[in-house]
């Protein structure tokens, strides 16, 4: 499977690694028509606004809402699950609007209140280790939503479909099991 990481801003060598170690090949895509050759798409996190700015100066708003609409899975972790979000707290305006949630920017607090924990996911038979960076949360989801973890209530894994999203980092840690529980979605797609 070939997934793709876009590479505007984030941890886009750190993501490449874990796709590789969960048993995927990871591609850097830097322009609109790399989509094409890839089997799933994963958006890194960054800063969310810097990140809808370069989607909309090289295309790939459009291009990554009819990848989606194809069936074939887009996975945002940190700022890429804003990026995500059809609706956006504090009144942001949303980038691509594909995955039915809201979501709340820096819900945890400043750089210095980053941290690491344990979260039972769903689908995943062991606690996972997630690192919380300046990460945003999901406030509400629609009914096709599913919940795959809480942190103290409030929800920070979620799956609608063909779309995943994390609130946290699982590049930045030697656990690969979320990016191979996304590598599993693209290779149902593929069926």
């Amino acid at each position: 499977m070939n997934i793709g990481v876009l590479a505007l801003q984030g941890a886009v060598a750190e993501h490449i690694r874990s796709i590789e170690l969960a048993g995927g090949q990871g591609v850097a895509v830097k322009r609109v028509d790399q989509l094409a050759e890839i089997d799933g798409l994963i958006i890194p996190g960054g800063e969310s606004t810097t990140i809808g700015k370069l989607m909309r100066k090289y295309d790939f708003i459009e291009a990554i809402r009819d990848y989606a609409a194809q069936g074939k899975p887009v996975f945002g972790t940190c700022a890429g699950m804003i990026v995500l979000a059809e609706r956006l707290d504090g009144g942001e305006e949303p980038h691509l609007r594909l995955m039915d949630m809201t979501v709340a920017r820096n819900a945890f607090g400043r750089q210095r209140e980053s941290f690491e924990t344990d979260l039972d996911v769903k689908g995943i038979d062991t606690p996972l280790r997630a690192v919380f960076i300046r990460a945003p949360l999901i406030k509400e989801v629609g009914e096709k939503v599913e919940v795959l973890s809480e942190y103290q209530g409030e929800i920070v894994t979620a799956r609608q479909g063909n779309l995943l999203a994390a609130s946290y980092h699982p590049e930045l840690t030697d656990d690969y099991r979320l990016h191979e529980l996304f590598i599993r979605m693209a290779q149902e797609r593929g069926q």
